[in-house]
């Protein structure tokens, strides 16, 4: 992610420095040059989520239990079903990481059926073009891939069978959001946030600091260095 992220910001260093602009670039240039940066850098994202961990280990995507057992955990722990609120944590989360494997394939399609406006406006649009991108052409998709991972992953765990029974219900009354009503399809929304949120996290990181992160691919299109 990050060689995409070294295109979208050098190209406003190139333009500072060089009077480059995007007009300036041939429409193979401006979208085959995007292309394989947003290429090479889904891979690296998806490799990390999915891997052991990527999840459960990650303060910022780790998957928490769902608001309304979150208020009752302690309780639950007193109680003794500290181990059975535990293990659907660890569940939630090794079910995440098992699913974003399949994004990438979804990703990677994405990107090539980009279009030369499409790659453009990304180039020249706001801080998170990148990644609302992704989230436009690829969430449907994806949550479809998801959710029989997870469901599969977590059909077997007693607390959550537990969950679905009153989520449901309370999702009647509006106690429950209507997206948490099932344990599977809260955990196949929250895997989603944890994808796109890496992907923009290192947008921003790039865009904060483009002349810090050049690459060889940049140099190659833009010529800026």
């Amino acid at each position: 992610m990050r060689q995409l992220l070294a295109t979208l910001g050098f190209i406003l260093f190139a333009t500072h420095a060089n009077a480059l602009s995007i007009s300036d670039l041939s429409n193979t240039e401006a979208s085959g040059g995007l292309k394989e940066a947003l290429t090479q850098g889904v891979g690296k994202a998806v490799s990390t989520l999915g891997a052991t961990d990527g999840f459960l280990g990650n303060k910022e995507v780790k998957i928490p239990l769902p608001s309304s057992l979150k208020k009752v955990e302690k309780v639950m722990k007193m109680m003794g079903m500290g181990k059975q609120s535990d293990e659907l944590v660890l569940k939630m989360n090794r079910a995440a990481e098992a699913a974003v494997p399949e994004a990438k394939t979804l990703l990677i399609d994405s990107i090539k059926k980009m279009s030369v406006a499409d790659a453009k406006a990304i180039l020249t649009g706001p801080q998170d073009a990148a990644t609302q991108y992704f989230k436009k052409t690829t969430s449907a998709q994806m949550a479809e891939k998801f959710l029989p991972i997870v469901t599969k992953a977590t059909e077997k765990v007693q607390l959550a069978e537990t969950y679905n029974k009153y989520a449901e219900m309370g999702a009647k009354y509006g106690v429950v959001k209507k997206e948490d009503a099932k344990i599977e399809q809260y955990v196949t929304n929250k895997a989603l946030d944890g994808v796109y949120l890496m992907i923009a996290k290192e947008e921003a990181a790039i865009r904060q600091d483009p002349v810090g992160q050049a690459s060889s691919l940049l140099k190659k299109v833009f010529g800026a260095l």
